[in-house]
């Protein structure tokens, strides 16, 4: 992971501050080697247009003058842009960066990933059979195991990221504890599908009935499930106040949060184009956004969307619950066992990487 006072000072700052789009996903590609059922990325035609390397890297001094603490890149698989090696290191310099991989690329891109903050691996079922089937990928699960045991290894600060849906929600707490076992934290989505728009900034969720959540009392105890594991135990990372909202969502259909977006956080697309989430149409470029953030037009859209119940995408519903310093503080405090484990994975990997650099010293002037 990499840190430096200069990124600290500004994460910390911009963290206490107010008005400012703490979370920005940047969807970097449409491109992606996988045909996930519940996705709809891959089936609209692709998208081959996409901002060039100088201009991300002009995008990230906007986000950082803006105060954004924490860039998601996605896609697509952001892994498939030859030039995310430069631009996951330009992020990292300030941004507390996090890239997705569905397991098929970060092996091959494992150099450029050392730089990144935070990898997810998407993983959805420990049985190779039914993960696949959700990829629409043979291999996909292996793949996948096998770079979250290598990244791992190496002190890459990688998590597993399963979407929870009524094809994998008997299989959640298991999968779980797996993982926590290997001090691999897993961090969760949430099965969710776009409603029909004319206009959106792009299309992710599509409907599929083996994956829509039809017991709702079945998935509230899976919520009180991680909430014992979290309260015992390192690598849940999900915090308590979001899984407290999800049972209220799903036991008596009541939306306790007011969505955030284009306050605390936003979208861009490929293109450089800004949406205040991708199920709504785009109100600026990237370039763009500085003079608009405070204006007139951009302060409607906020009252808008803060009525807005058109989805539960789970990191919409967390962007929204931390959205301003007092709630900002709050994750650390929830996190903080989550905290403690990343710090000692880093030392193990520095470690380990000491006691390989001494062996192959020795090797080199033939000491055994």
């Amino acid at each position: 992971m990499p840190t430096s006072l200069q990124k600290t000072l500004h994460i910390f700052g911009n963290a206490l501050a107010s008005n400012r789009p703490y979370h920005v996903q940047w969807f970097l590609t449409q491109r992606c080697n996988y045909r996930c059922k519940g996705c709809n990325v891959w089936q609209v035609k692709t998208q081959r247009k996409e901002l060039g390397t100088e201009d991300v890297k002009k995008g990230l001094d906007i986000l950082k003058e803006l105060g954004t603490l924490e860039i998601v890149f996605s896609g697509g698989n952001p892994l498939l842009r030859d030039d995310i090696g430069e631009i996951i290191e330009y992020s990292s310099r300030y941004f507390i960066t996090t890239i997705y991989d569905n397991g098929s690329m970060a092996l091959e891109k494992i150099d450029a990933l050392r730089k990144a903050d935070f990898v997810a691996i998407s993983l959805d079922s420990l049985d190779e059979r039914k993960n696949d089937h959700v990829k629409g990928v043979p291999g996909a699960w292996r793949r996948a195991m096998e770079a979250i045991k290598q990244l791992h290894n190496e002190g890459i600060h990688v998590g597993v990221s399963p979407t929870i849906s009524q094809f994998n929600i008997d299989e959640i707490i298991d999968f779980t504890k797996y993982f926590i076992k290997l001090d691999v934290p897993v961090w969760y989505c949430l099965y969710w599908y776009d409603q029909p728009r004319k206009k959106q900034l792009f299309k992710i969720g599509k409907k599929v009935n083996e994956f829509e959540i039809v017991d709702g009392e079945k998935f509230v105890k899976v919520c009180d499930s991680l909430l014992e594991l979290k309260r015992k135990h390192e690598g849940v990372f999900i915090t308590e106040k979001t899984l407290e909202v999800l049972k209220k969502l799903f036991l008596y259909e009541k939306r306790a949060w007011k969505c955030q977006a284009l306050q605390s956080f936003f979208m861009i697309d490929p293109l450089g184009k800004v949406a205040g989430c991708h199920l709504q149409e785009p109100v600026a470029s990237i370039f763009e956004l500085p003079e608009a953030w405070n204006s007139v037009k951009l302060q409607e859209h906020r009252r808008e969307y803060e009525k807005c119940t058109r989805c539960a995408y789970l990191c919409y519903i967390f962007y929204s619950l931390y959205s301003d310093a007092k709630s900002n503080m709050e994750i650390l405090f929830d996190q903080w066992k989550n905290i403690k484990l990343l710090a000692h994975n880093f030392l193990n990997s520095r470690s380990k990487r000491s006691i390989n650099e001494m062996g192959k010293s020795k090797c080199k002037f033939g000491v055994e």
